[in-house]
């Protein structure tokens, strides 16, 4: 259930159900074939039939009778006999794989009468097992009745208690959890399910006098203790369908990213199955692709396919029939209309919510296959270009004076991996026509080796190339090989060099490529700093000339629940900033605008930390100390909605030289570097005071500055 991606097209695929409430009948493989037809990808089944109910029923009404004649106050209910034929129209088989199971609508895990509760809680773990012993994938449960309280109260912790204890009996299928967009207090939540359990409860165990306020976020709230309850033992294993349009939570569902599953409810029996006589199709209507709709009287999927081969047979104007399956059409109407997926989008497939360490180039070397995926990204070195191609004209414009002997430019490249910002500046030079004097300095041995092959193949040996440390390099000078400086630091060698050393001279325009997913966070201040000395101390040039890094408070269910898991193996798991593509999060500091339209999202509140400019001034006689590079933040977040904070996502933006600038920033990457994919955001897990411990932050109020 949920989306699947096609390369081809681009397109998310979105999964329609069609689910029948009162479906009684076993779904053989012809209804399912003709459903398929259709272009229906799944069908609903119920895992038990109403004689098993009337048992239930039976036993329950007899068993509190019994209790009252005997003006007996009992909380221990009677015990349900296992599953036989007549109970159950599901057998294992092949259209198992395309079904998903319906728990009994008619049960109350949230009454407060111990006896309703406890045989809502056998009914639900027999369905269960035997669904899970027939095959099914996916089995959907009646969310908690919230009218008995709070959604807060013990009757929610009790609901989820029993789907905690259900999930342990059938640990490889897949729990949705059914909740109503918004609970209105007017509602029965189910009472008007016929035999719902709910009515059975006795007076004693209802409060009187307490009636839920209207509460938006209140359904929100009970799945947040059903999803937290779950998490020591399955990770986010629930499902969310929204069936009221309340704007901001349909945004929240839509940034956490529920997959758009869509279930057509009640649109009719199918003929030949619950119903042998087929129906004059008579309502098209439609529904959003992203909410759970109940629409009734509306054509099956054989009745659509018997419909459709009527008018094609009869040859008639197709605008004389109603279309008979006008909802599932729409839906795969706005699937085709959907932009294609942008090529971060692709690119980043497989990387979703996939915790990644950061990179840590200064103490280790890179594999090849690290600088082969920095350099799939198109727009960042052609931001660079830009930048460089800029800086190269406004030197030769405002008639600088230049470093080298020669009267050229002195470039120099830091951190020059396998060379893919040489190549931009040998080709920024061409197009300028101004005359560079290029140096290229880069630590890793493996990768120097490519370097020097490229120096002669790809650039006739214009470049100079250093192996070493940046920190360590003393500057461009004279020697006898122009094209390769190979600068080592054995005792034995430095005689020989001390003379060439004499002649070092300063740098021009200095370019790197140093910046982590939070700008600093891989040493680039700590690394320029050391060669900040060689800058031309008048007209020096550093790409990049600033950075500055972001923080927005997130909800990261999914996150969270990896780093839970992960923890008792490694504990420094929750201690690490992760390098993420987020993607089923939701921004719980956001604003809008009085211009925006109100089906507009709420735009996230991402606050600046902390900037470096360079070149730095880095103070003399530091000693090797790093002061002058610490930082630190006090951030205040407005917040419109509760919610629940499982981390800070962190963004930069840089600006290369002049105003090309780069951007991870989610409202400002768009228009500064669209589809740049060599950063993804660094998220930092909340920690509680407790060491070790991992603990998201509950907001149970809105907090304004």
């Amino acid at each position: 259930m949920g989306s699947t991606n096609s390369p081809s097209e681009g397109l998310q695929k979105y999964h329609v159900i069609q689910h029948e409430s009162r479906r009684e009948l076993p779904v053989t493989p012809e209804a399912l074939h003709r459903a398929k037809d259709c272009d229906y990808n799944m069908l609903t089944t119920p895992i038990t039939t109403p004689l098993f109910q009337s048992r239930v029923l039976t036993l329950l009404s007899n068993h509190l009778a019994a209790l009252k004649d005997r003006d007996g106050d009992g909380t221990k209910a009677p015990t349900l006999a296992s599953l036989s034929p007549p109970d159950t129209p599901l057998t294992p088989g092949e259209v198992i794989r395309d079904l998903i199971g319906y728990a009994s609508q008619w049960i109350d895990l949230s009454s407060p009468d111990p006896i309703v509760y406890d045989i809502s809680r056998q009914v639900l773990e027999l369905e269960l097992s035997y669904a899970a012993f027939c095959g099914l994938g996916f089995f959907v449960i009646p969310g908690p009745k919230l009218h008995y309280g709070s959604a807060h109260g013990d009757e929610v912790a009790q609901y989820a208690h029993a789907v905690q204890e259900a999930l342990a009996l059938s640990k490889y299928i897949q729990i949705l959890v059914q909740l109503p967009m918004i609970y209105h207090p007017d509602d029965q939540d189910g009472e008007d399910v016929p035999g719902s359990l709910s009515p059975f409860a006795r007076p004693q165990y209802i409060k009187d006098g307490i009636k839920p306020k209207l509460d938006f976020l209140g359904t929100w709230d009970a799945w947040h203790i059903v999803r937290t309850t779950f998490l020591p033992i399955a990770q986010g294993s629930d499902d969310v369908r929204l069936t009221r349009d309340h704007q901001a939570l349909i945004h929240r569902y839509m940034r956490l990213r529920t997959p758009p599953g869509v279930v057509l409810c009640d649109v009719g029996p199918i003929p030949g199955l619950d119903n042998p006589e087929a129906k004059i199709p008579r309502q098209d209507g439609f529904i959003d692709a992203n909410v759970w709709s109940d629409v009734s009287s509306l054509p099956t999927p054989a009745e659509a396919a018997h419909f459709l081969q009527q008018q094609e047979q009869q040859q008639c104007n197709s605008k004389a029939f109603k279309d008979a399956i006008a909802h599932l059409s729409c839906i795969r109407k706005v699937q085709g209309k959907q932009a294609p997926r942008t090529i971060l989008e692709q690119v980043s497939d497989g990387f979703q919510d996939y915790l990644q360490g950061p990179l840590q180039p200064l103490a280790d070397n890179l594999e090849n296959v690290a600088y082969e995926v920095f350099e799939e990204d198109p727009v960042k070195y052609n931001l660079y270009e830009q930048a460089i191609r800029q800086a190269f004209i406004d030197w030769a414009q405002r008639g600088r004076s230049v470093s080298g002997s020669a009267g050229h430019i002195v470039v120099a490249v830091v951190g020059a991996g396998r060379g893919p910002l040489i190549t931009r500046a040998l080709r920024a030079s061409v197009d300028t026509g101004v005359k560079i004097e290029l140096w290229a300095v880069e630590k890793n041995p493996n990768a120097f080796v490519l370097l020097q092959r490229q120096n002669e193949v790809s650039w006739q040996g214009q470049v100079h190339l250093v192996q070493s440390d940046m920190r360590n390099w003393r500057g461009p000078c004279q020697t006898p090989s122009p094209a390769l400086e190979k600068h080592q630091q054995p005792q034995q060698q430095r005689q020989r060099l001390s003379s060439a050393r004499q002649q070092a001279y300063n740098i021009d325009i200095l370019i790197s490529e140093l910046l982590g997913s939070f700008a600093d966070n891989e040493l680039s201040p700590e690394c320029l700093d050391g060669i900040t000395a060689l800058l031309n101390p008048s007209d020096g040039i550093s790409i990049p000339e600033s950075y500055t890094s972001y923080l927005t408070p997130i909800a990261a269910p999914k996150l969270h629940a990896d780093i839970l898991a992960r923890t008792p193996s490694d504990a420094t798991t929750p201690n690490t900033p992760w390098v993420v593509k987020l993607h089923a999060i939701d921004y719980l500091s956001t604003t809008s605008s009085a211009e925006d339209p109100p089906s507009a999202p709420e735009k996230p509140v991402v606050l600046s930390t902390w900037s470096f400019t360079h070149p730095a001034k880095v103070p003399h006689g530091s000693s090797g100390e790093n002061q002058h590079n610490e930082r630190s933040a006090r951030l205040t977040f407005p917040t419109i909605h509760r919610g629940v904070c499982h981390g800070l996502a962190g963004y930069f933006e840089a600006v290369l030289y002049g105003d090309v600038q780069l951007s991870t920033h989610p409202l400002t990457m768009a228009s500064k570097s669209k589809d740049m994919m060599s950063w993804f955001p660094l998220y930092f897990p909340l920690k509680a005071c407790i060491p070790s411990l991992l603990s998201p932050t509950y907001f149970p109020r809105p907090l304004r500055e």
